[in-house]
């Protein structure tokens, strides 16, 4: 028996953080991926993740995880990508670990990618924006949220992971307002804000109060957004704001 628990902890806090010196976003991004996948496995195998043996995470089970994420979560392929990439990572540190499973990681480590069409990146025209801005209920916490996020976005064209990283603390507001955070490849980026995109901000830090390294846009929970969260905001109201401006 080789247990999980052990393993998986050690590929985040000796691989990850201490020999690969990974970036905060890419350690969320696993984090989130082995999340995702200890909760389709327990549900399937009736196992808690702590009692997991590592031979229990097959190439056909993990295969089945991958299709769930497209079936019933409407991941994108690249999302499914992204997934299977943390997965690989994790069974290429266990196969240094416990050779005794060299077969089965052998069949995890062999399962492709899926190759999906690039779509032509385009942009948004200024009704288009002002239509997306439009469509969130401001009435609503939720919609002033995603107001703001969507203001922060189009203005700044963060990523949806640097978005989601952002913290209080990385937005200023005062003389030369900006927001800072840590981008692709552990570069620190710092991006002017418009005068509309201050105000909108400053509204939102006054009435949702907190910590300077709580989370600048976070769930009602007071926890930070997925990118999964982010997509299915954005789906919503791209179908609202779509009926207005086609």
């Amino acid at each position: 028996m080789s247990a999980l628990a052990p393993t998986l902890q050690a590929f985040f806090t000796e691989h990850l953080v201490g020999q690969r010196q990974v970036s905060p976003h890419t350690i969320a991004s696993y984090r989130d991926a082995m999340r995702l996948l200890l909760g389709f496995v327990e549900r399937q195998t009736r196992k808690q993740p702590a009692a997991l043996d590592i031979g229990d995470l097959d190439a056909g089970l993990i295969a089945a995880f991958l299709d769930d994420l497209e079936r019933h979560r409407d991941n994108s392929a690249r999302t499914r990508n992204a997934r299977l990439a943390a997965i690989h990572s994790l069974f290429r540190f266990a196969a240094l670990r416990h050779p005794e499973h060299a077969a089965g990681i052998q069949r995890v480590l062999a399962i492709p990618t899926k190759r999906f069409d690039r779509a032509l990146i385009s942009y948004l025209t200024e009704p288009e924006i002002a239509a997306l801005l439009a469509a969130p209920d401001r009435s609503t916490w939720i919609g002033r949220r995603d107001h703001a996020l969507i203001l922060l976005a189009a203005q700044t064209g963060l990523r949806a992971s640097e978005l989601t990283g952002l913290t209080r603390a990385d937005a200023h507001l005062g003389t030369g307002a900006h927001v800072s955070c840590q981008g692709k490849g552990r570069k620190q980026r710092i991006t002017p804000l418009t005068a509309t995109t201050v105000a909108v901000l400053r509204a939102w830090l006054t009435e949702r109060r907190g910590l300077p390294a709580d989370p600048l846009l976070p769930t009602r929970q007071g926890a930070r957004l997925s990118r999964d969260a982010i997509e299915r905001r954005l789906a919503k109201h791209h179908a609202a704001a779509s009926q207005g401006c086609p």
